[in-house]
């Protein structure tokens, strides 16, 4: 299975000036501990890591030092998340039939999970990790009053990893791109395109770090799970 990790965020809401991913966690950087996991996976066997070239020492740093064994490469990032993956397709080997999509801020998921959604996806065209809702959503206008209560039965939080079928994905992307589409997620596009996308159950814990109390929670996990 083919994976590629978009690395190329910056931490404005970290209260940093860099990409994000350069943050240490427990003395590591939040891209080891993604890549440790996906090395960690029995499914995945290449991985792209899709950023900005000034970030690229710094990235080969990291992978210098995890001395992964798994075939990576370093692909130019776009201006945008959408662009971002639509360089790593692009970028992926002749041979690629389907590929899982991680953002790199999610450091936590575990290769349980890559093992999963890559399993998963050898029987459909489009999935993504997600979990239920826990919390009632309101809908609210412009001036914040409540529009409507949607049934939380209904309701997952998206999550990632998320694979899909190569040859599906470029269209889709193309497809955006001539229409002007501007999405957060790859399963969006596939949504437009009215193509399947199936839920896989997430993990509790694959939390995206985006903050620094996302930070600090999860320093918190990982100690837990370093203890146990």
């Amino acid at each position: 299975m083919h994976l590629l990790i978009p690395a190329a965020g910056m931490g404005k809401r970290m209260g940093s000036n860099y990409n994000k991913l350069l943050l240490t966690l427990l003395k590591k950087p939040l891209l080891a501990w993604t890549l440790s996991t996906a090395e960690a996976s029995h499914k995945i066997n290449w991985i792209g890591i899709i950023g900005q070239p000034y970030d690229f020492a710094d990235f080969q740093a990291i992978i210098a030092d995890l001395a992964l064994k798994k075939n990576i490469e370093l692909i130019k990032g776009g201006d945008t998340r959408q662009e971002s993956v639509d360089n790593g397709l692009q970028a992926l080997p002749p041979s690629a039939e389907r590929v899982l999509i991680h953002d790199g801020a999610r450091c936590l998921a575990t290769p349980q999970l890559f093992d999963r959604c890559a399993e998963a996806l050898l029987t459909c065209q489009g999935l993504i990790a997600a979990i239920p809702v826990k919390d009632t959503i309101k809908i609210v206008d412009e001036t914040d009053i409540i529009k409507d209560t949607p049934d939380r039965r209904h309701l997952w939080a998206a999550q990632t990893p998320q694979g899909f079928e190569v040859q599906l994905l470029k269209e889709c992307h193309e497809k955006g791109r001539k229409l002007g589409w501007e999405v957060t997620d790859d399963a969006a596009l596939f949504e437009k395109c009215h193509l399947p996308v199936k839920i896989v159950e997430g993990e509790e814990t694959n939390l995206k770090v985006t903050t620094p109390v996302d930070l600090a929670i999860a320093e918190f996990i990982l100690r837990q799970r370093l203890t146990t």
